[in-house]
């Protein structure tokens, strides 16, 4: 855990006496230690984490699928490829990872994750063989395949959770939705401005042909029109918002305008839609942004509140990914082959299970603490310099100070 500017391996070597690069480079590289051990020892760890929480809060705990990308230059690291990076907004080569993570609250922790593999490298064996990659790996899988993959995996671990979520990628996959009910998993997952609903259950067959002319139909087909989720919210009146307090913040409560309405989704191939309740949400201030999310949780089970609790949770996930690129360089790795990829995926996940714990168990006297509070403290706990790890204590203090003042100037003026 070196500080920032100082996480590849060459500047490990500088910074931590006694150590050597090419160890550092043959234990994440090609030494064969179980990194899937280790992932799934951690995930079972994580989970315990989280059903503390829910017991303390009561809030219930998501399991959110994402992905992230790690932005490379080269072509040889495994799975790299001329591919949409969410991190920097545009194509580029990178890798992607498709990760899950459990959260409760503002408590986030990764607990599995999987190596997109583009086409282009399923289709070229030689590379695959360079990379070291499995044979039982060499099979194309779309992202949410790769979520799929990681839901089953996680159940059988044992790892506990109440819904899934995620983004637009993963609520606009029909597959992926049948899946989950298939499995008679709760799911709350965003969807783009442009999918397509039915605002009554239709009715679906092959029609009849028309005389004696012509072909038999074969194709199914539906008795109404369906509609644009975006052309459907400008028929909605005032009254069909509910204002709702979701969460507290760092400038006070997270208000937001909920719509919430059963509705169907149809593939154009199942003989039956699938019942779905959009929901709707409106942020309430300066930049009123508008989210869609599609669930397959009745109104009649779950209220406007716990819909928007649902949606809003994929925040606390994004945060997480910030602070395992900033904090514990998820992104700085210098590797190439398959087996390095996984291993260091599983010792930042551990890093970030290790410093959540310290945040739990220190949140009495010290709530406002970050991972990066914890981070930097730890550094100087190790290196046992008492002058600079006081210096730390004393900084951290300062900003808690400043921050907590911000807060309740926000909530006093409310």
């Amino acid at each position: 855990m070196t500080e920032k500017g100082k996480a590849n391996m060459e500047r490990m070597e500088e910074e931590v006496s006694d150590s050597d690069y090419r160890s550092y480079q043959h234990f994440i590289s090609n030494s064969h230690w179980d990194c899937r051990g280790v992932t799934g020892q951690m995930a079972g760890d994580l989970s315990a984490v989280m059903k503390k929480e829910q017991q303390k809060q009561q809030t219930p705990t998501g399991y959110i699928v994402d992905e992230s990308s790690h932005v490379k230059s080269g072509q040889h690291s495994v799975g790299v490829a001329r591919q949409y990076a969410g991190s920097v907004g545009k194509v580029e080569n990178c890798q992607v990872g498709v990760y899950a993570s459990l959260c409760n609250g503002e408590r986030v922790g990764l607990v599995n994750e999987r190596l997109f593999l583009p086409q282009q490298w399923i289709d070229d064996p030689q590379r695959c063989d360079k990379a070291k990659i499995p044979q039982e790996a060499r099979v194309y899988k779309t992202k949410p395949e790769l979520a799929l993959e990681m839901i089953d995996e996680d159940i059988q671990r044992g790892i506990v959770f109440d819904w899934i979520g995620g983004d637009g990628l993963y609520g606009h996959n029909y597959e992926l939705g049948k899946g989950l009910d298939e499995r008679h998993l709760l799911f709350v997952l965003d969807i783009h401005k442009d999918q397509q609903i039915y605002l009554e259950e239709p009715i679906i067959d092959i029609p009849s042909r028309n005389g004696n002319r012509g072909r038999q139909p074969t194709c199914l087909k539906v008795n109404i029109n369906s509609l644009r989720v975006d052309v459907y919210i400008k028929s909605l009146n005032p009254g069909d918002w509910q204002k709702v307090k979701i969460r507290k913040t760092t400038k006070g409560w997270l208000k937001a305008w909920i719509h919430i309405k059963k509705v169907w989704v149809w593939d154009g191939k199942e003989e039956k839609a699938r019942k779905r309740t959009l929901i709707i949400r409106k942020t309430v201030g300066k930049k009123n942004e508008i989210k869609y999310s599609l669930s397959n949780g009745s109104i009649d089970e779950y209220s406007v509140k716990e819909f928007a609790y649902f949606q809003t949770q994929r925040y606390w996930v994004e945060r997480s990914f910030d602070d395992a690129k900033n904090e514990l360089g998820l992104s700085d790795y210098q590797v190439r082959k398959w087996l390095g990829w996984h291993h260091h995926h599983a010792l930042v996940m551990m890093a970030m299970l290790f410093l959540l714990r310290e945040r739990v168990e220190n949140e009495e006297k010290y709530s406002l603490m970050s991972v990066r509070d914890a981070r930097l403290l730890l550094i100087e706990m190790i290196k046992q310099d008492q002058i600079l790890l006081h210096k730390r204590w004393i900084q951290m203090k300062k900003r808690h100070v400043k921050r907590q003042t911000d807060i309740d100037r926000y909530y006093n003026s409310s």
